[in-house]
């Protein structure tokens, strides 16, 4: 079997959506360190969209961030599912495999991430089916803190949820800085204690992103605009407080010119290099 790659602790990444495959495909050498694409758009897409992929992949590291798995729902697993899944990230020597800390099904997709009521009985619910996902996929996975603008039920503060999940799953972290930020303005929190409360050895990688202001107390997640500067800065302090880890720019629509994205994936790397120590900082991504 191929050796499925590392991913080094400053290497910077881009989503791959398919309006970029143009510009991924002629992209120079150093542009982005890996790529990061959603399994459920690309399980059994042939034609130039999957000869594409499977180009990217065989020349980037390829991680992979769900959208369909709806860990916090009540439905069983679909399982062929999971098998095509479990191919699919062996095929592509996927290193990281994450999924969103949320549901989005009811007898149906709701095309939604719907927050879970934190409840100790929903973080027993969520953590088990982690661990039968990871199970089914022979492999560790990260959650993804998501953003929010309503909750069902709070019997507890969201970072002893996350945490408790974390712990009782036994499963690693996506860090999503752009949604603490988002939900700390929304939820009237402090960004930075909820960031230091989190457990550092469980970050598998960070995600950064745009969000669109639609009021001084109120910033929607809309991975359709620059990153703006108070979530360059929070992932500053991720990196001072836990360290650098692979992190990777979302953008999910509205794209600017490509050499724009690839300026905000340097600061990203640049970011993560100013907290390495010297010889990762000098070592290639």
């Amino acid at each position: 079997m191929t050796a499925i790659p590392s991913l080094s602790p400053v290497a910077a990444g881009l989503g791959l959506r398919r309006a970029l495959m143009g510009p991924l495909q002629a992209a120079a050498p150093g542009d982005f360190d890996f790529l990061e694409c959603a399994p459920d758009n690309w399980i059994g897409v042939g034609g130039r969209f999957g000869e594409g992929l499977r180009e990217l992949s065989a020349k980037h590291p390829l991680v992979c961030h769900g959208l369909s798995l709806s860990l916090g729902a009540v439905e069983p697993f679909d399982e062929t599912y999971l098998l095509k899944l479990r191919r699919f990230l062996d095929e592509h020597r996927v290193p990281i495999y994450s999924e969103h800390l949320s549901y989005c099904s009811d007898d149906g997709q709701l095309y939604d991430l719907m927050p879970i009521p934190f409840t100790e009985e929903a973080v027993h619910h969520v953590a088990g089916r982690i661990r039968q996902v990871q199970e089914a996929l022979g492999r560790r996975i990260a959650v993804e803190n998501i953003s929010y603008y309503a909750a069902p039920y709070q019997a507890m503060p969201e970072i002893d949820f996350v945490n408790a999940v974390l712990a009782e799953a036994d499963c690693d972290l996506l860090l999503d800085v752009n949604n603490i930020f988002v939900n700390a303005v929304n939820h009237r929190y402090d960004a930075h204690e909820f960031l230091r409360r989190l457990p550092g050895e469980r970050i598998a990688y960070y995600h950064v992103a745009g969000h669109y202001d639609e009021a001084d107390d109120l910033k929607v997640d809309t991975h359709g605009a620059p990153v703006k500067p108070g979530v360059w800065e929070l992932l500053d302090t991720a990196c001072a407080t836990f360290g650098p880890r692979p992190a990777l720019l979302e953008r999910d629509f509205n794209f600017p010119p490509y050499a724009e994205l690839v300026a905000e994936v340097a600061t990203v790397r640049a970011t993560l290099r100013r907290h390495a120590p010297a010889e990762v900082r000098h070592a290639r991504a």
